[in-house]
């Protein structure tokens, strides 16, 4: 072969190559989009440094973002907390469409990074909830921009919301509460929000804290009422709010993506969805003192047939779960019927029970005891053995919320007259105080309960407000019956006096 034949054989050699290198590579090309592995796409608004990154660095960026995990892990071990945020925000620079480092590195910050502060004063956690604001920071400000269709960032996300704030395992629960809900004040102001002002503002308060809505927490009042619509009304003070909309979120991007979504992704959106709508029927009612600078809990009893659907709801889509969700679902019905007793709804809790009946005739409602088939046990008796049931459980919210419920029944029946029906509701609040305290000995601090003392001041005030459930002919009695003065005239009528005070409430000693 001369040596120019041969050089065109090589040429043609080297074409033919390129070409089948490129049909294989727009065949890789697919298969990577397809399974959601190695995007390039370029980066929308991203800064220069991460621009560069992800182009100049090509296939070494994955190297070196997994030594700067492994020096990353060093650090942690050794408390370098500040050199190690630094990391991560550099692989999440090097790995901007990888959901999980996103994940990962929003996890170390608010669970293994906050535990390490202690208190700033007794019951403030400073520190602590600066790294669990951060964690979410981080998934929601820079995962869902870089990631916008990736539903693991919005389940991660739900779940911060769902346990991390709303959960009672970590001992600064209380302050992120509190602290959540002093953020949610500057958007929504004091009271319920409303939503359509912020979806058509009128005012330049309206539009400013709009724009915070929008711009610090990135979310959206159409969808945020469209999500209360469908599973509220909602506290939006409230974590679990959060954990809900974003969590619906997710299932909508899921529904726009479903290529790209993982079965046990959806499975974690709606349980996130319902475990936290629970949560909310418990305790998503934010009640604020005025006597105080704080907020209490209570019940949302209204948004029970939402929670029930959407539990009916899960069952229905997730067909290899349904047993589990089933047990779920009756342990949420067992609870609205018992709240919804204890707060004097009785008409609700005799509807709700006779749905249960309905719903499980075959399944028993009490726990340990075979013979407690609905069919067998009164709405009385029901309510009864579950306070007996109660006092054995170690579940704050549930014994606080009966120790009101008692003590409202209590003043009730002191309006009405019946001593001895006060002295034996006040009789059985303490019990089951004294029982649950005794349960959780060791961990008082974490989740133990006001003194019932405390609790009753707190329902009196309450009950004894102009605009509180009891009208005036029944505020008046119960003064009368507590030893208290008449009640104060409206502020708009007072002269120049100083305002009245609330006579502290000389409550009848139980029993008596």
């Amino acid at each position: 072969m001369s040596g120019r034949l041969k050089k065109v054989s090589l040429i043609a050699l080297a074409f033919a190559l390129l070409c089948g290198a490129s049909w294989v590579q727009q065949a890789l090309n697919r298969d990577r989009n397809r399974l959601g592995l190695t995007r390039v796409e370029p980066l929308k608004n991203a800064p220069p440094v991460l621009a560069f990154t992800t182009v100049a660095l090509g296939g070494f960026r994955g190297l070196i973002a997994n030594a700067l995990w492994i020096r990353m892990t060093e650090l942690q071990d050794e408390d370098k907390f500040f050199e190690m945020q630094q990391l991560a925000d550099w692989i999440t620079k090097l790995e901007p469409h990888f959901p999980q480092v996103w994940v990962h590195q929003a996890w170390n910050m608010a669970y293994n990074i906050s535990v390490k502060f202690k208190e700033n004063a007794p019951g403030v956690y400073t520190d602590r909830w600066r790294w669990v604001r951060a964690g979410i920071v981080l998934l929601r400000d820079e995962g869902l921009l870089y990631n916008p269709n990736e539903v693991l960032i919005y389940r991660e996300l739900a779940w911060f919301f769902q346990h991390k704030m709303g959960a009672n395992l970590d001992d600064a629960n209380m302050h992120y509460k509190q602290a959540w809900a002093n953020e949610m004040a500057e958007v929504f102001g004091k009271a319920r929000p409303n939503l359509e002002e912020l979806i058509h503002p009128q005012t330049d308060d309206a539009r400013r804290r709009l724009t915070l809505l929008r711009n610090v927490y990135k979310m959206d009042p159409v969808c945020m009422k469209e999500v209360n619509e469908r599973y509220g009304p909602l506290e939006w003070r409230l974590p679990e709010a959060h954990a809900i909309y974003w969590g619906a979120r997710g299932l909508q991007t899921a529904r726009e993506n479903p290529t790209k979504v993982k079965p046990d992704d959806l499975i974690q959106l709606r349980r996130a969805i319902y475990q936290s709508m629970q949560l909310s029927f418990r305790r998503g009612k934010l009640i604020e003192n005025p006597f105080v600078h704080a907020f209490e809990f209570g019940p949302n009893l209204d948004i029970i047939p939402k929670v029930n659907a959407a539990y009916e709801e899960a069952m229905e889509e997730d067909a290899p779960n349904r047993e589990h969700i089933s047990k779920a679902h009756r342990n949420l019905l067992r609870d609205a019927v018992y709240f919804l007793y204890v707060h004097d709804r009785r008409a609700d809790a005799a509807q709700w029970y006779q749905y249960l009946a309905t719903k499980y005739p075959n399944k028993t409602i009490l726990d340990n005891n075979p013979n407690s088939l609905p069919s067998q046990l009164t709405l009385d008796e029901y309510v009864v053995a579950h306070v007996v049931e109660d006092v054995k459980e170690t579940d704050r919210d549930r014994i606080q919320s009966a120790i009101e419920g008692f003590t409202i029944s209590a003043y009730r029946a002191l309006v009405l007259a019946e001593r001895d029906l006060y002295a034996g509701y006040r009789v059985l609040s303490r019990r089951v105080w004294t029982a649950y305290m005794n349960a959780i000995k060791g961990n008082e601090a974490r989740i133990g309960l006001p003194p019932v003392e405390d609790t009753e001041k707190k329902v009196l005030e309450r009950l004894l407000m102009p605009d509180g459930v009891f009208t005036f002919e029944m505020r008046a009695v119960l003064r009368t019956e507590l030893g208290l003065g008449p009640e104060p005239p409206p502020a708009s009528t007072a002269t120049n006096a100083p305002p009245a005070t609330t006579n502290s409430p000389a409550i009848i000693p139980a029993g008596k």
